[in-house]
């Protein structure tokens, strides 16, 4: 059975405490009258049993039983750790592959 428990998706920018990350969410909305898409960030404490998530990571929390003052919230998976890179070709891009047959 699932649990009904929120989830979001943020990126780490602290991460000096010990089994703590401070991860920020940002969320996008159109305003109401001006029709404009604005951006809010959220900074929430995180558990980070591991120790091990960097500054910059892509992480996913989920909400939680408060674990101390502030913390709500506990890392339930890393999507993108800080030194990977994705790479992939865009659309606009040709293929490598395709400019070495031209040579």
């Amino acid at each position: 059975m699932a649990n009904n428990r929120r989830r979001l998706v943020g990126r780490v920018v602290s991460d000096k405490m010990q089994k703590t990350v401070v991860v920020s969410i940002e969320r996008r909305r159109m305003h109401p009258i001006y029709k404009k898409v604005v951006k809010t960030t959220k900074k929430v404490m995180a558990h980070d049993e591991s120790n091990a998530i960097e500054v910059g990571a892509l992480v996913r929390i989920v909400e939680s039983q408060p674990l101390s003052r502030h913390k709500r919230w506990v890392v339930e998976e890393v999507l993108e750790a800080t030194g990977t890179e994705t790479v992939g070709v865009l659309a606009d891009e040709p293929a490598a592959d395709a400019e070495e047959e031209q040579e």
